[in-house]
């Protein structure tokens, strides 16, 4: 342990430091509350042990600074008989402990015996702490099916590296979460993590937020403030909606994933920090770059590892896990029935993980905190009134019979009716049910 002495007593200071050197302790003696608060400001000492009575510095001052300067630093007063009570008050300051003199040495050693246990207490609970948070580091990523699975995977051999990541999905799907367990795996974890939502501040006071500026730079700017980029440094900086920004921003930004170096708003200085990036997009950069509305290079800037996270339509099977996660993080300690279950499962989940969310808090309110049953489970009428038909992956021809059969299903198989749904005669219906071999729904 690395020990700092500190007593204007200079025979005593000479006579201790020895002593505690005899006993195997790296010491620094002086003899003075100012030379002890100098030697605070460039040193880290594992102990401090000080004399109270000291002038024009006394040992209170030099136990606010070493607990200023690092909590961890241990302080013992020294202090006559008729400083007893300030020794006291100097405990409840933080002080470990106090002893009066004269000094038995062995009392000292004992001390700092009892300050070595407490330092390897407090190193293995830490171990412990960082050893269940990499235990824990993916726990909020749920599921066990194929396409969870290699999720997963992509995020944890990413997260080893520094490169620039590109997290692609519909909303909803969790993008957020993904950047947060990269970088909590990663070696920045402990540095910051810093989100900017591109797609809710407008371009200026986006490019403001990122790179910071300085005095003057505009109206209001009294004086200079560092950007995101900035305060992320060390750590990651999340640009959520990366399709949204400006191209006069996708040429800043590229310029920065160049050479990691930016000019704040308003200013002429160079910066340099080392954060990494991590974006993501609900929109299809690809058809942005072929419109002209995203930079090419830029794109494959980030892309470096491009990570996209499939709708949950496409893993349903994760579905009740994922329940049983949301409900217990919402106070709710029980299964859901089959019939409840079933139920989920054959929604589509338009708004991904976000709407199952959704769902089950509205689930749980309107079953009072009791069991939840399928009259407990209600879905956005926004989604339910929408046609599940997507022109993408259907022909003319296949879209024109599904609307006819829909019409058929809501009329109860009345052909007069469905024609008139649909906009065309009786006779040209009959035309199009043979010619798509569709069976009668209901005799009329």
């Amino acid at each position: 342990m690395k020990i700092l002495l500190v007593d204007d007593e200079v025979q005593y200071c000479e006579l201790t430091a020895s002593n505690l050197r005899s006993a195997g302790y790296e010491v620094e003696a002086v003899t003075s509350g100012g030379a002890a608060l100098e030697l605070l400001k460039t040193n880290t000492y594992d102990v401090v042990i000080t004399d109270l009575k000291m002038s024009p510095v006394d040992g209170l001052a030099v136990l606010n600074t070493a607990k200023q300067t690092n909590a961890d630093t241990e302080v013992v007063i020294v202090t006559g008989y008729g400083t007893i009570a300030t020794a006291v008050e100097a405990m409840r300051q933080g002080a470990f402990d106090f002893v009066t003199k004269p000094v038995a040495i062995e009392h000292l050693l004992a001390l700092l015996e009892k300050i070595k246990q407490l330092h390897r207490t407090r190193l293995e609970n830490r171990f412990l702490k960082q050893e269940l948070k990499i235990i824990n580091r993916y726990a909020a990523l749920v599921g066990e099916s194929p396409a969870a699975k290699k999720l997963l995977n992509l995020i944890q051999k990413v997260a080893a590296s520094d490169a620039t990541v590109l997290i692609t999905g519909e909303s909803g799907t969790g993008k957020e979460l993904i950047a947060r367990l990269i970088h909590n795996g990663s070696p920045r974890a402990l540095n910051p993590f810093v989100v900017v939502h591109a797609a809710a501040l407008p371009e200026t006071l986006l490019e403001s937020e990122l790179f910071g500026y300085e005095k003057g730079a505009f109206t209001g700017a009294v004086g200079k403030k560092p950007g995101r980029l900035e305060q992320a440094d060390g750590g990651t900086l999340f640009l959520d909606e990366i399709g949204e920004i400006s191209p006069q921003l996708q040429v800043k930004l590229l310029r920065f994933l160049q050479d990691r170096s930016y000019v704040r708003l308003g200013g002429n200085r160079t910066y340099t920090v080392n954060t990494r990036i991590i974006a993501a997009t609900n929109r299809n950069l690809s058809q942005l770059i072929t419109e002209g509305k995203f930079r090419e290079d830029l794109y494959y800037r980030l892309a470096v590892f491009p990570i996209a996270i499939p709708p949950l339509r496409e893993h349903k099977e994760d579905i009740p896990a994922l329940c049983t996660h949301i409900l217990n993080r919402l106070g709710y300690h029980r299964q859901l029935s089959s019939e409840v279950i079933n139920l989920l499962l054959n929604w589509d989940w338009p708004g991904n993980v976000r709407e199952l969310e959704n769902v089950l808090e509205r689930a749980l309110i309107l079953s009072a905190g009791d069991e939840i049953k399928p009259h407990h489970i209600q879905f956005p009428e926004r989604v339910i009134n929408q046609q599940p038909v997507s022109m993408k992956t259907h022909s003319l021809p296949e879209l024109e019979k599904l609307l006819v059969e829909e019409a058929l299903k809501k009329t109860g198989g009345n052909k007069s009716k469905a024609a008139e749904i649909l906009g065309i005669t009786r006779r040209m219906l009959y035309t199009k049910i043979a010619r798509y071999k569709i069976n009668d729904i209901a005799p009329e």
